[in-house]
């Protein structure tokens, strides 16, 4: 191949004078030989991480190499390791014939190199003294030592140019702090905020233990529809589009759960899905209209199997945090909380939280229609017709129950009114009530739980229920899935299903306290 690179085209009239600046050095690179926007490179395939350039450094050999016989020549003597690096450049010291420069990459938030005009090409030199500026990406090569004050360096003997700059950096390398701009430009983010990249590193580890923790239980991890016919398995507003091809209404899914329950009916004893729904609802500190979940199902299991199974997740993850922040046991802040995860969690029923909290029992329905008021909770529909008694009472319950559970201590809320939850058992000695469970961390609801319905025709009638007694902009985010009723007739195994936050949980182990901390790129109002 030819080593020839295509002319850049000449900027527009009114380029920031600082990218003119960066312009006219990445000309000056070109003048000197080096490609601005480099390649594969012999060089390159050799590189190390930073973090792994720093870990090589040999005490012994620099120590031997300082005391060397000065009238013998040659590298025989120079057991120093030599390694290659890459890292975006953060910080850059010109000092006469030698220039410092810190790097930055993933895996290590600053490491030293120095770029000597005596030990290294004069192309190389050229390309320290005077063409780079911060942010440029480079490969190093060189020995490493320690200087008089102690820092670990790689002392350059040749120097690459792997991508040119034309962005200033943001605020001098003191970090990127624009909230809107660090949602905005993430990939600025990641490279400005070395607690940014921390939390997205963490976000994949802690997803990786989840995983571990199901496929060692023998849970198999499948796939389903992200555009389905129905926008069912929750009550939420879909997002709407159309199939050209067969001129079809589709919806993006807002939970897999009837997918994944039609597996059950196939002989897939346990499953379990790790993947992104679409909620066209609000955006606050703690929803985005897409969001990841963890959703699994257990056949002869029940709700207390499965939470039994996210504290074997919640546990594994938190560890994975607590082992690289050096915290203490299962210890781990959330604002001025500090969360110990390795705890007993108590389990409470929901009748029992609604009396403690609001002072009467939730059966008593009069009671809750004059208290609805005092909490701004509406009692009728806009034609004035009466909600049913269970959505006043649960109102009472997210409003005044919920905020009565200690944030610090992750609480499991159990055995909800059945007719909040149509896909779920109802109890046998009550079936008012469903084996249903919510899992309560500093205020937030980490995920539902529950012994799954599987007789046909109760769920049927669920279906049918769960359309009634609710306002109209209620009742048009929810379906009756008749291909669903169809699987359970063929037969589902009793079974425990949940499903678990992973954005959220992802926001309580890593100390976030916004949701767009924890996604790469969550959804904003478009930009003035």
């Amino acid at each position: 191949m030819s080593d020839q690179t295509t002319e850049t085209p000449a900027p527009e009239a009114d380029v920031h004078h600082l990218e003119q600046q960066r312009r006219a050095n990445r000309d000056a690179a070109a003048e000197l030989g080096f490609r601005p926007y480099g390649g594969r490179t012999a060089l390159a395939d050799r590189a190390v991480s930073l973090a792994g350039a720093f870990d090589a450094y040999d005490d012994a050999a620099n120590v031997a190499f300082s005391g060397r016989d000065e009238a013998k020549t040659g590298d025989e003597q120079d057991t120093r390791p030599e390694v290659v690096v890459t890292g975006r450049v953060m910080l850059r010291r010109p000092s006469g014939k030698l220039v410092w420069m810190n790097l930055r990459d993933a895996s290590r938030e600053s490491f030293q190199i120095a770029v000597s005009k005596a030990d290294c090409d004069e192309k190389s030199f050229g390309l320290a003294k005077t063409a780079l500026d911060l942010g440029d990406v480079v490969v190093a090569r060189g020995r490493l030592m320690k200087t008089r004050k102690g820092e670990v360096t790689l002392w350059v003997t040749e120097l690459d140019l792997a991508s040119k700059s034309l962005a200033p950096p943001p605020e001098k390398w003191a970090g990127l702090s624009d909230v809107e701009t660090r949602y905005r430009k993430r990939y600025m983010d990641l490279y400005a905020n070395p607690d940014s990249m921390r939390t997205f590193r963490q976000r994949s580890e802690i997803v990786s233990a989840a995983r571990r923790v199901m496929t060692e239980r023998g849970f198999i991890e499948v796939e389903t529809p992200m555009l389905q016919p129905l926008a069912g398995g929750a009550a939420a507003r879909p997002f709407t589009t159309t199939m050209n091809a067969l001129d079809l209404t589709l919806y993006m899914r807002i939970a897999p759960e009837l997918y994944l329950k039609r597996l059950l009916v196939g002989g897939m004893p346990r499953v379990f899905e790790i993947n992104r729904n679409f909620r066209n609802e609000g955006v606050d500190k703690q929803h985005n209209p897409e969001f990841t979940a963890i959703e699994a199902y257990q056949a002869f299991g029940d709700y207390h199997s499965v939470m039994d199974l996210s504290e074997a997740i919640v546990r594994a993850a938190a560890r994975v945090v607590a082992g690289e922040t050096g915290a203490e046991g299962l210890t781990l802040p959330f604002g001025d909380l500090s969360i110990d995860y390795a705890q007993d969690w108590p389990r409470i029923t929901y009748a029992e939280l609604f009396e403690r909290a609001l002072g009467f029992p939730m059966t008593d329905v009069a009671r809750a229609r004059e208290e609805a008021p005092k909490h701004r909770i509406k009692t009728t529909a806009e034609d004035g017709t009466p909600l049913d008694d269970v959505w006043i009472v649960n109102e009472l319950f997210e409003e005044v129950a919920e905020k009565a559970i200690d944030p610090s201590v992750p609480t499991w809320v159990m055995d909800y009114p059945a007719a909040l939850s149509p896909l779920t058992r109802p109890k046998h000695d009550d079936p008012t009530i469903a084996e249903r469970a919510d899992l309560f961390i500093a205020g937030m609801e980490i995920g539902p739980h529950y012994t799954e319905l599987n007789d046909p025709d109760v769920q049927l009638a669920k279906f049918q229920e769960q359309l009634s007694g609710i306002d109209d902009e209620e009742s048009t985010f929810r379906n009756l899935d008749e291909d669903f009723i169809e699987a359970l007739k063929v037969g589902m195994p009793p079974a425990g299903g949940m499903g678990l936050g992973v954005d959220r949980l992802v926001m309580l182990l890593t100390n976030s306290q916004t949701i767009r901390d924890v996604i790469l790129f969550p959804l904003l109002r478009p930009a003035d």
